[in-house]
């Protein structure tokens, strides 16, 4: 069944697409150069039992380092359980294996998005993909630089179809929104709202930039040079870093996680109980602004200091529902004790 929506991230790289193959005459797929430093780095394997929080008042947002993160209010939130680590490929997979589940990745285009006639467009832009980061070899600050639209990239082939299958214990990425909810409804959970991830991820203390060493964060010069000292040159699988005081891993970096709030810059002073974010018709998002974009939080392994600085539980930003990329991940809130299982 074709993708029922053509979101603005995915237009971005089809208009990318397009140019290319107005400028040279063809546009087929890359080969994504971004692979997984499998086995460089052994990590402990973590329970997946969710962590109860018995809720709170905090100080949600940030006021001294992107504008649409304040201003600061007083924030409560009531209490709820929440997965101690992002949803990985393993759990995912037993959501697939259960529910004969397809992702809209692994779905075809339909080209009646593109609003182009349709010799106009690229063939691999109608095959089932996703958006995979890969970095160029020169410093650049354009996305399209350094995020391609690769056909057979999907939560079970992260690099595309010549890369490696997806590790069972790294967070799946490459869904779509529709896919989270999907697996929410499947496991007994729902996305977290933007308060009570952040509050999760603060753990009692003001939101600030974490250390290196406490984050799986990009080291060098991005795009195009990646140190690694941390020992991954991508997703790093779950549990490889300290838990917060929560006992909650990777809240921030590794990949950016989606929360149930539509986007819009700033927060609303007087909403701060219970907070669930501009209803989808208030929804505003400068970079995509005809389509409501989601919120995302905590930053991603793309993180690094000459470029972002969103390794913070107040970071924020919005993105394309639409489609998944090789950065983007989730976690699930309760509302009632899991099920064991």
């Amino acid at each position: 069944m074709p993708r029922s929506t053509l979101g603005p991230f995915a237009a971005l790289l089809a208009a990318a697409s397009l140019a290319a193959l107005a400028g040279c005459g063809g546009g087929g797929a890359p080969q994504a150069k971004e692979v997984a430093a499998a086995g460089a780095r052994a990590c402990p394997r973590i329970a997946d039992t969710p962590v109860r929080l018995a809720g709170g008042t905090f100080d949600m947002g940030e006021e001294d380092v992107y504008d649409e993160e304040g201003p600061v209010r007083t924030t409560t939130v009531g209490g709820f359980w929440i997965d101690p680590h992002e949803v990985t490929n393993r759990q995912f997979a037993a959501f697939v294996k259960a529910a004969h589940y397809v992702t809209v990745a692994e779905n075809p285009v339909d080209a009646k998005q593109f609003n182009v006639p349709a010799d106009q467009i690229p063939p691999d832009m109608l095959k089932p993909g996703s958006a995979v980061f890969t970095p160029p070899d020169f410093p650049s600050n354009r996305y399209t630089d350094w995020w391609k639209y690769v056909p057979g990239a999907n939560w079970k082939k992260p690099y595309g179809p010549g890369g490696p299958d997806a590790v069972p214990n790294e967070p799946v990425v490459h869904l779509a929104w529709d896919d989270m909810v999907a697996y929410a409804q499947w496991a007994g959970g729902r996305i977290p709202t933007e308060a009570e991830w952040e509050y999760a991820a603060s753990a009692g203390q003001r939101s600030k930039n974490i250390q290196p060493e406490e984050a799986n964060s990009w080291q060098g010069a991005f795009p195009n040079y990646n140190a690694e000292t941390d020992g991954f040159k991508g997703v790093a699988p779950v549990g490889c870093y300290k838990p917060n005081a929560n006992g909650l891993y990777d809240m921030v970096g590794n990949v950016w996680e989606v929360t149930s709030d539509f986007f819009r810059p700033g927060h609303d002073p007087k909403d701060s109980k219970d907070p669930k974010g501009p209803d989808e018709g208030s929804a505003y998002d400068p970079f995509s602004p005809d389509t409501p974009s989601r919120t995302v939080k905590g930053g991603s392994y793309l993180c690094a200091p000459n470029y972002c600085q969103r390794y913070r539980p107040a970071s924020r930003q919005g993105r394309d529902p639409g489609m998944g990329t090789s950065n983007v991940g989730f976690r699930l809130v309760y509302d009632r004790p899991p099920a064991a299982g």
